[in-house]
């Protein structure tokens, strides 16, 4: 950065509170280039320090000065020792242990994909021991820019953004609706019309209904615009006997309604303070992706299982135990964890009954143990979705940034994936969250039944079960988490980030696939099932005992759906 961009940089965020004393200001500076920091994160690391202190924020002297760098100081010095005890420990380890050293050049090649043509795998030798070599899938994921930006301060967003974010949501679905149905021009619920409109808005609960807890119904349902299409007001909705669904999947014989949800209905209000429904407009399918060639190299196992990882009672990780056995004989393509790793809600952590650091647990239980079953399996690949639950992850707001995989000593073989994520192995694609967002969905969804008018014909008979149908929420609202806003007894499972929400997304182009596998672990029964174009999979928590098995037959013929064979065994807990 330049230094007259610096200069103005400081003076915008420093410029009122230091006056007009031009030494503090290049005070400030000096700081920003010593250490390596924005005059943003100047500001922050000042307000830090005065609300530990309960000093004033409008005032910046000297004496601030000197308290700002003495913090910059202790941090980096506290960050240069953890740097050391790091490279130490890793040159240390002697045979079957990777230095950081090679951490660059093996993490090239692992985002690279060096593994295509015919899916071979090998371990490579080097004066430090075996490393595990390429893996036998090509793997397709989260590029490093978009892991980046997950990388944001909680808590910093303003009430216009949050609104921005929101109106969006509602506009680009609009949008999506006009096309699809040919609309010329959509509605505001609150003009009063003699001619039925089409309008699209988010379905909300009123103010009486979210304060006393009461769940979403029929006489509860209130749909608020966005500013651009109706000023953003609140309208409540009036469904009637012969309201009809039109587009919508043939034999489902009704739409969920839950808060949050995106909306398109044709009706009209006639000045009576409601909106009349005709007909609700079900949302365009995501498109299926072409039935991929039939190729023998494409086959792969992949193993998943889902946090807690531990009994309730201990942090003695008995299940992870016996499942670890199970991998080092079965030898997966693919190991697939999901978090909490380390969970904030365990009994002996919220009480504090341990001696151990969240690191510690994790290097002893995960890190170190999953190093050894890569020197057993060197050509599967491993791959690690967090939890907002876990104590080892810095950031525990959804959309979750990573795990970071040098503070947590995670093997460079080992790829640290955002919460939620899209990838894909081999060609077939996977949709994966932490959250247990199909319960969210089960306790605050209405279903309405309705009539069902130029229904889509779907290849095969749609999955009408009430699970089925939690999951096909996700897919027409095109969102990981589309409930908004979180329920108060359940938001702190979720810590959700509005602002953000561009990380929820379940496709980001309409031109896009629906994922071939949506991995959703939740507290509800586990299972298996295809909903319209995918596989979707509930493999419930491992400290149940329970984790699920893939298989993708790659030399078989048809849709990837057809090709993939799950399965939830039960281990045995010793």
């Amino acid at each position: 950065m330049s230094t007259e961009k610096l200069c103005d940089d400081v003076a915008e965020h420093f410029g009122e509170m230091a006056g007009a004393d031009d030494a503090l200001l290049k005070e400030c500076m000096s700081m920003c280039r010593t250490f390596n920091v924005s005059a943003e994160d100047l500001l922050f690391k000042w307000q830090a320090i005065c609300y530990n202190t309960k000093q004033s924020m409008d005032i910046f002297t000297h004496q601030s000065v000197s308290e700002v760098r003495a913090k910059l100081q202790s941090e980096q010095t506290k960050a240069n020792a953890i740097r050391q005890e790091a490279m130490s420990r890793n040159f240390g380890r002697g045979r079957g242990k990777s230095s950081n050293i090679l951490k660059p050049v093996i993490a090239k090649s692992f985002d690279e994909g060096l593994s295509v043509g015919p899916l071979k795998s090998h371990v490579v030798k080097t004066s430090l021991g075996d490393v595990a070599g390429p893996s036998r899938v090509r793997f397709q994921g989260p590029t490093a820019d978009r892991i980046a930006s997950r990388t944001y301060r909680y808590m910093y967003e303003k009430v216009l953004e949050r609104s921005e974010v929101l109106d969006d949501r509602i506009d680009g679905f609009a949008e999506l609706i006009r096309l699809h149905y040919r609309v010329d021009e959509l509605g505001d619920p609150a003009s009063t019309t003699e001619d039925a409109i089409t309008i699209v808005g988010q379905i909300v609960l009123d103010a009486d209904a979210v304060s006393s807890g009461v769940k979403l119904s029929e006489s509860s349902l209130v749909l608020e615009s966005s500013r651009m299409m109706g000023s953003g007001v609140r309208v409540p909705v009036r469904l009637t006997p012969e309201t009809k669904l039109r587009g919508g999947i043939k034999g489902l014989g009704g739409v969920s309604f839950f808060p949050g949800a995106i909306v398109a209905l044709r009706g009209r209000n006639g000045g009576g303070g409601f909106f009349l429904v005709d007909e609700i407009l079900a949302p365009p399918l995501i498109r299926a992706p072409s039935p991929p060639p039939s190729d023998p190299n494409t086959s792969f196992s992949m193993y998943i299982a889902c946090g807690p990882f531990t009994a309730d009672t201990d942090l003695d990780y008995h299940p992870w135990s016996q499942l670890l056995k199970s991998l080092k004989s079965a030898k997966p393509a693919v190991l697939l964890l999901i978090g909490p790793f380390v969970d904030a809600d365990h009994t002996k952590i919220a009480e504090g009954d341990t001696d151990e650091t969240p690191e510690e647990i994790f290097k002893c239980h995960f890190s170190r143990p999953l190093q050894d079953f890569l020197l057993h399996s060197p050509g599967s690949k491993v791959l690690l979705v967090p939890s907002v639950r876990d104590l080892i992850s810095d950031h525990a707001v959804y959309p979750q940034h990573a795990i970071d995989a040098v503070r947590c000593d995670i093997d460079p073989q080992i790829r640290c994936l955002p919460n939620p994520c899209r990838f894909s192995v081999n060609g077939v694609s996977f949709g994966v969250t932490s959250v247990d967002v199909l319960f969210h969905l089960r306790r605050e969804e209405f279903f309405r039944r309705l009539l069902e008018t130029d229904p889509v014909v779907p290849d095969l008979a749609p999955a009408t079960d009430p699970m089925a149908n939690l999951v096909r929420n996700l897919m027409q609202q095109r969102s990981f988490y589309p409930i908004f806003p979180v329920p108060l007894d359940i938001s702190h499972e979720v810590n959700l980030d509005v602002s953000h929400s561009e990380g929820l997304k379940l496709i980001e182009a309409e031109d896009e696939y629906t994922p071939d596998v949506l991995v959703l672990p939740s507290r509800l029964k586990q299972f298996s099932k295809v909903v319209d174009t995918s596989v979707a999979l509930n493999p419930s928590f491992l400290n149940k005992g329970l984790y699920a098995v893939l298989s993708y037959a790659g030399p078989a013929s048809g849709p990837s759906r057809d090709r993939i064979h799950t399965e939830i065994p039960k281990i045995k807990i010793v």
